[in-house]
C-alpha cells in the first residue's frame, strides 16, 4: 500500500517493526525472530512471529500477517493514512504538513486540541486549590486520613473543587470563549444562561486518555453531599465507554505481567498501584463497555476482577464477566473477606495479603457456581434459579468444549441430572435463550441419574425398550458400570413383562435393593429423547476415561510415534465431547 517515494514508504523503511509490534504484544527473542501470543485471537501457545530483517508480522494459528501499517490498522480498527501517522509518532519520524483540511475539520481539530489543554488548565487549577486554597487544606487532611501522602497526591493529580461554584469559570473565561466553555464538560449553565462550575466542594481525580492526556475529571464529593461520585459528562474528547482509569499509567505493566486487575472506582486502583502492583485499571464505577474491553485487550487477554463486595460490585462484576468471556478473556474473580473494598483491604492487611489473595483468585466458574450456592437449592423452582443464574454466561462461552464441561461441573454442584442438563443446555443456546424450562425432568437425583433412568425405561418402557436394549448391548455402555448386572438381567427381559419380584431374585442383595429403589422412584413419562440423552452420558463418561488414560500414557514418556497417536485420538475425543 505505501507507494514508491511516498511519505508511507519513508516511514516503513525507518520503522522497527519489532519495536512497533512490541508495544502492543509481549515479545521474546527465538532464533532470528520474535514469537509471542497473537493478539487476534485467544490461545495459551505463541503462534505469532515477527520477522525483523523482512519487518513482516505472520500468526501460524489464525494466518493474520502482514507489515507494521497492517498490523496497527488491524488492533487500532483505524484506516491506513492513521495507520502511517501512528507508527510515524512511535518511531520519532517527522510527519509533514497534512493536506489542506475543511473549514469545519479544522474547527473541530482546534476545538479538541483546545479542550485538552483546558483540561490540563483545570487539572492544574485543582491541585493548587488543594495544596495552597485554607478550604483544600480539609480535602487534604482527608485524604490523609485515607493513607495518602503529598507524594502519593502529586502522583496522581488529585486536586479540590471549591465550593464557590464560580472559582474554575473565572479562571477559564480570562482564556477561552463561551462556546468553548459550554461543551467543555467543566462547567454547567443555570436557567438563566449563567454558567457556574459543575464540581463544586469535591475531591478531584483527572481521568487521562491512553496518552495520558486529562480530558475528564470525577469528583468525590466532601461530607453528606450528593451523588457521591460525579464525572464529567460526555463531551468531543471523552467518551466514558472508551476510557479506563489508570491505563496511562498501567499499560506497560499490562504487558509485562500479561494480566490486568480490574477494580471499579479510584482510590481502590490509586491503592493497589501504590502496592507496587502497577498494572491496576478501573472502570470508574460502572460494569465494563464493550470498546473499554476492546481497549483492554490491546494489552493482556488476562484479568482479574477486583470489584466492592456490596451488591452494586456483585452486579457489576457479573456483568462484566459476560463480556469478557464473549470476547473469550481469561478471567478471574477476587472477592476480598470479610466485605472490604482493595482500598480498605490494603491499609488493614497489607501489600503482601493483597498479592497472595490475587494469585489465589479463583476462576471465574468456580466464583459463580460459589454465588449459585447461594440459592436456596432445596427446592425445584430454586435449583431452576440457580440453573438461570448461570445460563448468561454459559451462552456467552464461544467454545464447545468449555460449555461440556460447565455441564459436567454444573450438574455435580446444583445436583441436578447430567443429560437432561445437557440437552437444555444445547437447546438454550441454539435458540439463544438465557434460562431454562424449569421441566421436572432437570430437577431429579443426580447420582447416577442417567443409569437409574436407563433401568426404569428398561422395565416401563414398553414402546422403546427392546430397542433401548439393542442399542445398550451393541454399544457395550453399561459394560464396567456398578449396575452392570442389574443392565444385563433388564437386557435379557426387555422382550417380555416379567414378575419384577420374580426375576429380581437373580441379584444378589445390593442391586435387588438398588433395583427396587429405582422401581419405587417417580419419573416422567419416558421419551426416546430422553433415552438418547442418558445414552450420550454414558458415551461421554467413556470418552472422559479415556481421556485419563491417555493422560497417564502422556505421562509415561511415550515415542514420538506413540505420542503422535496420543495427541491425535485426545484431539478427536475433544471434539467428540463438545459435540463437534
Amino acid at each position: 500500500m505505501a507507494e514508491a517515494g511516498s511519505f508511507a514508504e519513508r516511514v516503513k523503511q525507518q520503522a522497527d517493526v519489532v519495536r512497533v509490534i512490541g508495544e502492543y504484544v509481549r515479545l521474546k527473542k527465538s532464533g532470528q525472530n520474535f514469537t509471542g501470543l497473537c493478539p487476534f485471537h485467544q490461545e495459551k501457545t505463541p503462534s505469532f512471529a515477527v520477522h525483523p530483517v523482512k519487518q513482516i508480522y505472520h500468526c501460524f494459528g489464525c494466518g493474520a500477517g502482514g507489515d507494521v501499517f497492517k498490523f496497527v490498522m488491524e488492533l487500532e480498527k483505524c484506516t491506513f493514512p492513521e495507520a502511517i501517522r501512528t507508527v510515524a509518532e512511535k518511531c520519532g519520524i517527522a510527519i509533514p504538513r497534512p493536506r489542506e483540511r475543511s473549514p469545519e475539520e479544522r474547527r473541530e481539530n482546534q476545538q479538541r486540541s483546545a479542550l485538552v489543554e483546558m483540561h490540563r488548565e483545570g487539572a492544574a487549577f485543582y491541585t493548587r486549590q488543594l495544596h495552597e486554597s485554607p478550604e483544600g487544606k480539609v480535602a487534604y487532611a482527608c485524604l490523609e486520613d485515607r493513607g495518602l501522602n503529598r507524594e502519593a497526591m502529586m502522583k496522581f493529580g488529585l486536586g479540590y473543587a471549591p465550593s464557590s461554584g464560580d472559582a474554575l469559570l473565572r479562571f477559564l473565561k480570562q482564556k477561552y470563549p463561551e462556546t468553548l466553555l459550554e461543551v467543555s464538560g467543566l462547567l454547567s449553565r443555570e436557567q438563566n444562561g449563567r454558567f457556574f462550575d459543575r464540581f463544586r466542594r469535591r475531591i478531584m481525580f483527572p481521568i487521562a486518555n491512553e496518552a495520558g492526556k486529562v480530558i475528564a475529571f470525577g469528583g468525590r464529593a466532601m461530607g453528606d453531599d450528593m451523588p457521591k461520585y460525579l464525572n464529567s459528562p460526555e463531551t468531543p474528547v471523552y467518551s466514558k465507554s472508551n476510557v479506563l482509569y489508570h491505563l496511562d499509567r498501567a499499560k506497560e505493566a499490562l504487558r509485562q505481567n500479561d494480566f490486568g486487575v480490574l477494580v471499579e472506582g479510584y482510590m481502590d486502583a490509586i491503592a493497589v498501584a501504590r502496592a507496587g502492583i502497577a498494572n491496576v485499571i478501573a472502570s470508574c464505577g460502572t460494569s465494563l463497555a464493550e470498546p473499554q474491553i476492546k481497549l483492554l485487550g490491546r494489552f493482556t487477554r488476562r484479568v482479574v476482577v477486583n470489584y466492592d463486595p456490596d451488591t452494586a460490585g456483585r452486579t457489576a462484576t457479573e456483568r462484566s464477566l459476560i463480556l469478557l468471556l464473549e470476547k473469550e478473556f481469561d478471567v478471574r474473580v477476587l472477592t476480598l473477606p470479610g466485605g472490604a473494598d482493595p482500598d480498605k483491604f490494603l491499609k488493614v492487611q497489607g501489600a503482601e495479603a493483597y498479592k497472595k489473595l490475587l494469585t489465589q483468585a479463583p476462576p471465574y466458574l468456580d466464583y459463580l457456581i460459589d454465588r449459585a450456592r447461594l440459592m436456596d437449592r432445596t427446592t425445584a423452582n430454586g435449583r431452576v434459579a440457580a440453573l438461570n443464574f448461570l445460563m448468561p454466561y454459559v451462552q456467552r462461552l464461544p467454545n464447545g468444549l468449555l460449555r461440556s464441561e460447565w455441564a459436567t461441573r454444573i450438574a455435580s454442584e446444583l445436583h441436578v441430572d447430567e443429560p437432561v442438563l445437557r440437552e437444555a443446555l444445547r437447546r438454550a443456546v441454539t435458540e439463544r435463550r438465557s434460562e431454562v424450562k424449569p421441566k421436572a425432568e432437570l430437577l431429579g437425583p443426580s447420582i447416577k441419574g442417567a443409569e437409574r433412568r436407563l433401568i426404569h425405561m428398561l422395565a416401563e418402557a414398553d414402546g422403546f425398550r427392546e430397542k433401548l436394549a439393542q442399542e445398550i448391548v451393541s454399544s457395550g455402555l453399561h459394560r464396567g458400570l456398578e449396575t452392570e448386572k442389574i443392565f444385563d438381567l433388564l437386557i435379557t427381559k426387555a422382550g417380555e413383562r416379567s414378575d419384577p419380584a420374580t426375576f429380581a431374585e437373580a441379584l444378589d442383595e445390593r442391586d435387588r435393593r438398588m433395583l427396587f429403589e429405582i422401581f419405587f422412584e417417580s419419573f416422567s413419562e419416558h421419551t426416546w429423547d430422553e433415552a438418547e440423552s442418558c445414552l450420550s452420558v454414558l458415551r461421554n463418561r467413556r470418552v472422559e476415561q479415556e481421556l485419563a488414560e491417555l493422560q497417564q500414557q502422556l505421562e509415561a514418556k511415550p515415542t514420538a510415534e506413540e505420542l503422535r497417536r496420543i495427541i491425535t485420538r485426545r484431539l478427536e475425543l475433544q471434539k467428540l465431547l463438545a459435540g463437534q
